[in-house]
Parts: C-alpha cells; sequence; structure tokens
C-alpha cells in the first residue's frame, strides 16, 4: 500500500513512520515543508526504506497514493498559542490539498489527525459516544481555536459522505522520542528525569490517556486495512491514569524528584482539561481496535527506553 504522510517531521508521525517500516505492506512518501531539514533519524529510515522524501509542491506529482495521513498541525501547546488565528488557515490549507486529490482518486483513502479538544470545552467528565462539541460560541477566546479548527476539519469531512476519511481523535500521546523542549506534562518529567532537577507540580490533579506508539500503529493499521468508510474514532488505551498515579509510579521506578508548588506558569493552548480522555470504544466497532498498554504502562515504557538511549 503506497501511504503519504503529510506533516512528515511532527512527532506522532516520526512514531508512525517508523513503525510502518517495520512492516512490508506498506511504501511512504514523505511531505514536508522544508525536506533538507527533516530530522536526521527519520532521513535514516527514508533512505533505508527508500522512503521518497519532498515538499508539498511535488505533492500532486508525487504518483498513486491509496491512501494519505495528514499529520499537519500544531504538536506543542506553545507552538498553538505562538501561531494564535493562523491556526485555522493552516488546518484548512493542508485538509483541502488531501481532500481535493480525494476528488481525482475517489478509491484513496484520508486518514486525518484531530484531536480530543474538538469537544470543545467538555471535559468536566469522560468523552462518551453521546458527548457532544461545545464552545462558548459568544466568549470565544485563543485557546479555543485549536480545537474550533479541529472540530471545523471535521464537519468538512463530513460532509462529504462518500469520500473515504477517517478522523482520527488524539487526545494525549508519548513516545521515547518526545522532545524534552516541548511544553507537555510528560516532557517536564523526562527533562526532570535527564537533568535531576525537582519537579514542580501544581496541586490539582487530571487524568489522562496515553496513547503510544505501538497501539497508535495498530489503530491505523487497522483503519488502512479495513473497508472505506466515512467517521471519525477516538483514541484511547486500555486505562486512563492520574497525575499523581504517574508522579508517583515514575518515582518509584526511576528516581524522579518531585513538589507540589502552588500554581506555576503553564501553557494552556487548549483550555483546561480534567478528564481529558474517551469512554467511546468506536474505533473498536468500527475497526476491532483493542489497545495493548494502559497510559501507565505504555508511558513507563516509553520513558525507559528514552532514559536507555540517553545512557
Amino acid at each position: 500500500m503506497k501511504v503519504a504522510i503529510l506533516g512528515a517531521s511532527s512527532h506522532i508521525a516520526k512514531d508512525l513512520i517508523a513503525s510502518l517500516a517495520q512492516s512490508t505492506a506498506y511504501k511512504c512518501t514523505l511531505f514536508v515543508r522544508t525536506p533538507a531539514t527533516l530530522e536526521a533519524g527519520v532521513q535514516t529510515i527514508a533512505e533505508r526504506e527508500g522512503f521518497p522524501v519532498l515538499d508539498y509542491a511535488a505533492f500532486d506529482d508525487s504518483g498513486e497514493f491509496d491512501a494519505i495521513i495528514n499529520f499537519v498541525g500544531v504538536g506543542d501547546p506553545a507552538r498553538a498559542v505562538q501561531m494564535g488565528q493562523a491556526i485555522f488557515s493552516v488546518t484548512e490549507q493542508y485538509d483541502n490539498l488531501a481532500l481535493a486529490y480525494l476528488r481525482s482518486h475517489p478509491a484513496c483513502k484520508y486518514i486525518y489527525l484531530s484531536s480530543g479538544a474538538a469537544y470543545g470545552t467538555n471535559f468536566s467528565a469522560p468523552i462518551t459516544g453521546d458527548s457532544v462539541a461545545v464552545f462558548p460560541i459568544n466568549a470565544l477566546q485563543p485557546q479555543h481555536w485549536y480545537g474550533a479548527a479541529k472540530f471545523q476539519a471535521e464537519c468538512r469531512h463530513r460532509a462529504l459522505p462518500e469520500a473515504a476519511i477517517t478522523d482520527v481523535r488524539v487526545f494525549s500521546y508519548f513516545s521515547h522520542r518526545q522532545s524534552c523542549e516541548a511544553r507537555f506534562f510528560l516532557s517536564d518529567i523526562l527533562r526532570s528525569l535527564h537533568t535531576g532537577t525537582v519537579l514542580e507540580v501544581a496541586p490539582d490533579d487530571m487524568l489522562r490517556d496515553y496513547l503510544t506508539p505501538a497501539d497508535f500503529m495498530q489503530l491505523i493499521d487497522r483503519v488502512l486495512q479495513a473497508p472505506p468508510g466515512n467517521d471519525a474514532v477516538d483514541c484511547y488505551s486500555l486505562a486512563p491514569v492520574g497525575k499523581f498515579e504517574l508522579l508517583a509510579a515514575v518515582r518509584e521506578e526511576f528516581g524522579l524528584k518531585f513538589t507540589v508548588a502552588g500554581e506555576q506558569a503553564r501553557v494552556n493552548a487548549t483550555g483546561p482539561k480534567a478528564h481529558y480522555y474517551s469512554h467511546n470504544r468506536r474505533a473498536e466497532q468500527l475497526f476491532g481496535y483493542v489497545p495493548g498498554d494502559s497510559s501507565l504502562s505504555g508511558v513507563l515504557r516509553e520513558i525507559r527506553q528514552a532514559l536507555h538511549a540517553r545512557d
């Protein structure tokens, strides 16, 4: 199967490229703004597997694809703040690139990396199959823009029921390739482990469902191999994890030092999310996806791998 990867330089895309490279079923073409700046590790995989690395100007002339996976977006909350309203035009530009290809190649599948943020501000309780997207339409703020852009894209996709489009809503994701410089909670943990410094955390708890590369690859593989359809699914592991449960486990296994401090200046690009995870199991109903890891087991394994790579 020939797969076009849009946004191949993103963190989650790099993990999937490494996973796809382990399967003989997939031949990838990687698209980025500036091919020469693609991370060395991904360049090595591309050269070894014969995956072309191209800029977007070459997309229309780069051959026939059985599937497109669109990772273009914002992976780091700090960058989401910097982008501001540009998130709307960037999201639409690359989504339209894929949709135009589908119009002339109707047999092609399109997987769009959406986000749990598409549900808006609806995270006082876990998401379910009956949840609705909630946005304060009369009081929209910049922290709502990322989720609204994803919601808009999903609306465009549902308006094309004949097209083979699957929106995959990622809530939280972590791997050993995560940059310590990113502004995520798990990046802060990883940075403290690398430097031996004490991590300061706010007193509020939060529940997250962290997907890791193996389960993400399983879900994408199942979507690619399934009959074409037009739908959206939420990502999930076997179980979510609370912030302090995770901190205690990382302290026990890796010696993390942390202290509970007052509210710190945190990047909250998409608004507060006390229960940022989903009980919606449509991915199992549609594609037979059953995760192999819980959030805790997956995160601990990826931290272990990150620390081992550092040694």
